[in-house]
């Protein structure tokens, strides 16, 4: 039998709708262990206890009679505290905004409220989704469940770790860089990182206006799928929302990947200065898996690294201080260092380097369409290169000495593909590494599929971490 926290969505789901558990009971579990978790994980800066409480008890009492919101109904998550809940504050993990109340839902929200889900409460961050695991500021570092003297990675630092410790199903995390996948893949859950357009960020506190991206962070392939079927659809209040038919994203999990073309973009992992040899043979153990369940995988060459980082950081970094330009020259000294350190370089970027950042990145969409998408069902890479690392290592000046400054994630932040990280494997030392799925524009469902078929035969995902007495 098992504990309630290790029921997967689908599973709970179908525990509530037997009458074998309730909403409430999985909901008392979550909020059981933060009490018992969270004095060392710190993954959530606020508990709702009380509405999870009450919209659990709701829940139930919709179930029994005969109302059925669908997959995530009576199911408990969290969300990164840059997403709106009315009447609750959206901080960002920053002094700047302790007070920032929200007067209505994000539009995720919106979605997970409508689909019965239970609000557990809101997780840490890396200031304003960008900051790094700095100490001073309100809230303290998100610990790494597999080691709580590692990173998380970021900036979804608290989705990931109340995830990978069993305290929530599912957590949103938003991705600008990579601050899904990389968390996802230091904590070994799954994330996602949608095709631009596909999830609203409306009500999502920005920090780049052409790259951020909201997705789930989950314990599997499938239960990622089941929230992205809830929280995904247009929706004309957000400028980069795309109206599409829906469809079932989880219709092709479990099904076979043979003859699936794959691309190992290796060549990534390796012109990355000090990236770890015991990821890359992951890595390529990931690749030999697909061949094993009929995948046809060769290596492919994109364009260099160095100008999809170039791209982001430079777009990135102009966005974050367009938007924080006001405070930084009233309040700077209520931003965290390492935030500051980051933004603030954006006051010296011109017209002109913005301009020539979006024409490249669209030259470099373009190449990666032409070049891979016309060949390849998707592109198999790492969602980062090398184990988390100790948060002591980190300076409290940007950049830390102990990350490479390069990041494989780039690739899809700037193309607006869609990404997925999946758990892989792990280091000698027990932390985890995650590999990272690259796919065609609104195919999800694709990525589901091969994602979920490397799942089964890999044998990763049942692991968890030693976190004492359930």
């Amino acid at each position: 039998m098992k504990e309630l926290h290790e029921l997967s969505i689908a599973e709970a789901g179908a525990a509530l709708r037997a009458r074998k558990t309730s909403s409430v009971e999985l909901t008392q579990a979550s909020l059981a262990r933060i009490d018992r978790l969270d004095p060392v994980l710190k993954s959530f800066i606020l508990v709702t206890r009380e509405r999870a409480m009450e919209e659990a008890g709701a829940a139930d009492q919709e179930l029994a009679a005969g109302r059925d919101r669908g997959p995530l109904h009576g199911i408990p998550y969290g969300l990164k505290d840059v997403y709106d809940v009315a009447g609750i504050a959206t901080t960002g993990h920053s002094r700047i905004c302790l007070d920032n109340i929200a007067h209505e839902d994000s539009a995720v929200q919106e979605r997970l409220r409508a689909g019965g889900a239970v609000l557990l409460g809101k997780q840490a961050t890396h200031e304003f989704a960008l900051g790094g695991p700095s100490p001073e500021l309100p809230f303290p570092i998100a610990r790494n469940p597999w080691d709580p003297e590692h990173f998380t990675g970021g900036s979804s630092s608290g989705s990931a770790a109340a995830v990978a410790g069993g305290i929530a199903r599912m957590s949103m995390g938003s991705d600008t860089g990579g601050s899904i996948r990389l968390p996802a893949s230091y904590c070994a859950v799954v994330g996602l990182k949608p095709t631009t357009g596909l999830i609203s960020r409306r009500g999502v506190y920005p920090l780049s206006y052409s790259l951020d991206h909201c997705g789930p962070m989950t314990a599997s392939v499938a239960d990622a799928a089941l929230t992205t079927n809830v929280i995904a659809g247009f929706d004309p209040r957000d400028p980069a929302s795309v109206e599409r038919p829906a469809e079932d994203f989880s219709a092709g999990i479990g099904k076979s990947v043979e003859g699936f073309r794959i691309g190992y973009a290796r060549e990534v992992i390796t012109g990355i200065e000090g990236y770890s040899p015991e990821l890359l043979a992951t890595v390529d153990a990931a690749a030999d898996t697909f061949r094993s369940l009929g995948a046809i995988v060769e290596e492919v060459k994109l364009p260099a690294l160095e100008l999809f980082g170039a791209v982001a950081i430079l777009v990135m970094t102009a966005e974050a201080f367009t938007i924080h330009e006001t405070n930084l020259r009233k309040r700077p000294r209520d931003y965290g260092k390492i935030f500051y350190q980051r933004v603030v370089p954006g006051a010296g970027i011109t017209a002109s380097d913005l301009t020539q950042a979006f024409r490249l990145r669209r030259e470099l969409a373009l190449a990666v369409e032409r070049e891979v998408f016309s060949r390849y069902d998707a592109i198999l890479t790492s969602g980062g290169v090398i184990p988390a690392p100790k948060i002591e290592d980190f300076s409290k000046d940007w950049p830390p000495p102990s990350l490479p400054a390069a990041a494989p994630t780039f690739m899809a932040s700037v193309t607006g593909h869609p990404a997925l990280a999946v758990p892989a494997g792990f280091s000698a030392s027990g932390l985890p590494f995650g590999l990272q799925l690259v796919g065609r524009y609104f195919d999800e469902a694709t990525l589901f599929r091969i994602a979920a078929a490397f799942e089964a035969a890999a044998g990763v995902a049942g692991r968890r971490p030693d976190l004492g007495a359930s």
